[in-house]
């Protein structure tokens, strides 16, 4: 068995190239989409694949929700080698406080209830959960008694995919991480991820896990296959199956590709079926068309994203398709995909000194930071974020290019910086997320102003933008 993708040309597979770039232009023209990878396979071969620098192919990404479909992965193995019943009652595996569980719906929801994110609550119930129990948000979580029967409701739900990953460790042993690397990643070839925990030792199940987009597509091709991984059974017979069943209506969500119901963790569309996470990580699987699309970006317009690729994927993998003399025009494309750099690559550090600390203030939302400082030395300027966490990020900075900073126990950024009028703009991706931060430092007040675009999602400070294996608040 082999680990790696192969590669082929798009008109090889039946793919039309410019279909591909149309794609890609739509993504990169949308005025909220900021596209950092993407990659579509077509009968099991890579036809493209790029990342828009200063973002690489080996650079972990935040995968937020698509975290869930690894977690159903996992169960699919668990219920396999038995540790775990889908037709088990929830509560019957806490017996520490199951007679604290007395209402009859909390009682009767079952392990594949909380699969398919139908356990009979109305709401997301995360918040509440933490508030009632914020040592055991399992326990908070099944105090409050679900409006209607398990199995009768959609609501998406964290405390579901956490409960279920919660249980197969607790059977396990291990965590999800250490479950899944001899059954899952080393079998395909999946490099060291990272996954957030709560508490110390658990891993969320429902975000939090940190790979890289080979990682996706991989993922994305061995439910295609229905679970057999280039000839070989890799999946349970028949889970990938289960994965993809629809197993409830979503009628009230509020954007077409989210009302076409939902399997265990993944999402019905209306082309195929995917795993999602907040702020456009995707791994859309396409049967009819036998392709895999991963893609990570920074956007808060996730529809848009389906939306370009059911007008330009599509069309270019359908019957008949394939230019042989586009696929070098793409080709060249995606090997000199960039972010746009802020400012001028000719401006001059004049001015007031911008060195020092500087008072940042508190942004619209997302994280704040304690200190902001801009230090000097032989090779140039360089920024120091440090959050409220006590978690540093730095890097240096120059006019015309992303600089990039990493370290141990630091989240990896690049910087670029735009000098305006005696200020400093600085512009800082957070390389393993989807989240970028604008600061704009005025050396004669010493104040930074702060602005997340888009505002994580993963806490009050720096630990959880990166993959610092630090367990992670849950508010």
């Amino acid at each position: 068995m082999t680990t790696s993708l192969p590669s082929s040309p798009p008109s090889s597979q039946g793919v039309d190239a410019r279909g591909i770039e149309r794609f890609l232009d739509a993504l990169e023209e949308h005025p909220r989409i900021e596209p950092h990878s993407v990659m579509l396979l077509r009968h099991g071969s890579v036809v493209a694949a790029g990342w828009w620098a200063p973002f690489t192919p080996d650079r972990l990404h935040l995968l937020y929700s698509l975290s869930k479909t690894f977690t159903a992965t996992a169960l699919g193995f668990a219920v396999d080698e038995g540790l775990v019943d889908l037709d088990e009652p929830v509560v019957d595996a806490f017996p520490e406080f199951a007679d604290d569980i007395r209402t009859p719906r909390a009682r009767s929801i079952l392990v594949r209830h909380l699969a398919a994110m139908a356990s009979g609550h109305t709401q997301e119930m995360l918040g509440a959960a933490v508030d009632t129990d914020a040592e055991e948000p399992i326990r908070g979580f099944l105090l409050h008694e679900p409006e209607r029967e398990p199995g009768t409701v959609f609501a998406y739900n964290q405390p579901c995919t956490y409960t279920v990953a919660a249980i197969l460790q607790r059977r396990a042993g291990v965590d999800l991480v250490d479950y899944l690397r001899p059954r899952l990643f080393d079998p395909l070839g999946i490099p060291p991820v990272g996954w957030e925990s709560y508490p110390p030792g658990r891993s969320l199940g429902f975000s939090g896990l940190f790979a890289t987009t080979e990682s996706i597509a991989k993922l994305g091709q061995l439910h295609l296959d229905r679970g057999e991984w280039q000839g070989a059974r890799l999946l349970p017979d028949g889970w990938a199956e289960q994965v993809s069943t629809r197993w409830i209506g979503t009628p009230d969500e509020g954007n077409v590709d989210w009302r076409q119901g939902y399997g265990f963790q993944v999402w019905h569309a209306r082309h195929g079926y995917r795993g999602d996470g907040a702020f456009g990580q995707f791994c859309v699987i396409l049967p009819e068309q036998d392709a895999v699309l991963a893609a990570t970006l920074a956007t808060e317009d996730m529809q848009a994203v389906l939306d370009a690729a059911w007008e330009h994927l599509l069309p270019a993998m359908a019957d008949g398709a394939g230019d042989p003399a586009s696929d070098a025009a793409l080709a060249e494309r995606l090997e000199r995909l960039a972010l746009p750099i802020p400012g001028s690559p000719t401006e001059a550090p004049e001015g007031v000194d911008p060195t020092g600390s500087y008072t940042p203030s508190r942004p619209p939302s997302g994280p704040g930071l304690e200190r902001v400082e801009v230090l000097g030395g032989a090779d140039g300027l360089r920024v120091r974020l440090t959050g409220a966490d006590g978690v540093p990020a730095e890097a240096g900075f120059a006019p015309g290019s992303w600089t990039v900073g990493e370290g141990e126990g630091r989240p990896p950024i690049a910087v670029a910086v735009d000098r305006q009028e005696g200020r400093l703009r600085l512009s800082v991706l957070f390389l393993e997320t989807p989240h970028r931060l604008e600061l704009d430092l005025d050396p004669a007040t010493r104040r930074a102003a702060l602005r997340w675009s888009p505002a994580p999602l993963t806490g009050p400070g720096l630990s959880g933008l990166g993959d610092l294996q630090a367990p992670r608040p849950l508010r």
